[in-house]
């Protein structure tokens, strides 16, 4: 089970405390708001994942990752659907969780989206000063809306 929370990032502080940054590129061979499945590159490493459906809330849903063959990961981006992500990820430890803050390139340049991986959906996370506001739950903000997948 995922439970993570959403929100947009006000400005560009996050990067100076970054510990890691990684170039993504993404796309779905299924996002039908019951499913998504998703195939990603991350520099030299490759995935599937499978999601279900949000839970009520907007915090958690199943997920299940796999990691691919990078040859086999590139071929099967060709069979996804129209709409790739490409996003720049930042890494940033901070008050005993780890944030990713996904800067969007391309037709989705200028959208910043900070998420936080949490154990419980109850639990509490302090947020760092670069955080605007909450958009956990809202669709427009899920990667396949982003990637025009789904409507």
């Amino acid at each position: 089970m995922e439970i993570e929370r959403k929100f947009l990032v006000r400005n560009d502080d996050f990067k100076a405390q970054a510990v890691k940054v990684r170039h993504i590129t993404q796309g779905y061979l299924v996002a039908d708001g019951v499913r998504t499945v998703r195939i990603r590159l991350c520099e030299e490493e490759a995935c599937i994942t499978v999601k279900g459906k949000t839970q009520a809330g907007g915090f958690s849903r199943h997920e299940y990752e796999y990691a691919l063959p990078l040859e086999d990961a590139k071929e099967m981006l060709s069979l996804c659907l129209p709409g790739y992500i490409r996003k720049t990820r930042y890494c940033i430890p901070y008050e005993g969780h780890m944030w990713e803050v996904d800067v969007f390139e391309g037709l989705h340049h200028g959208l910043v989206i900070a998420e936080v991986e949490l154990q419980r959906e109850d639990e509490d996370v302090a947020l760092p000063d670069w955080i605007d506001h909450e958009v956990t739950g809202d669709k427009r903000y899920y990667n396949s809306f982003i990637a025009g997948i789904q409507r």
